[in-house]
């Protein structure tokens, strides 16, 4: 697994899960229960992870969508 993003946005971790998925991209989100350790306030980024094999394509579609930025 690659880290393909960190963010505490919440409607863009399931915009990119959902766009990734219709292109066959599975994405795994990490640190979401983190919530419980930091209190709910978004202190911890939530870690966005696919597969290695996929990290090129899920570059390809972040880019697409003008999020280029957020890469890490």
């Amino acid at each position: 697994m690659r880290e393909l993003l960190r963010t505490n946005d919440l409607v863009l971790i399931s915009y990119l899960d959902a766009t990734l998925a219709a292109e066959g991209i599975p994405l795994l989100v990490l640190d979401g229960n983190a919530s419980v350790v930091d209190g709910s306030i978004g202190l911890l980024p939530r870690r966005l992870m696919v597969d290695d094999d996929d990290l090129a394509a899920a570059r390809a579609v972040v880019e697409a969508l003008g999020l280029g930025d957020q890469l890490r």
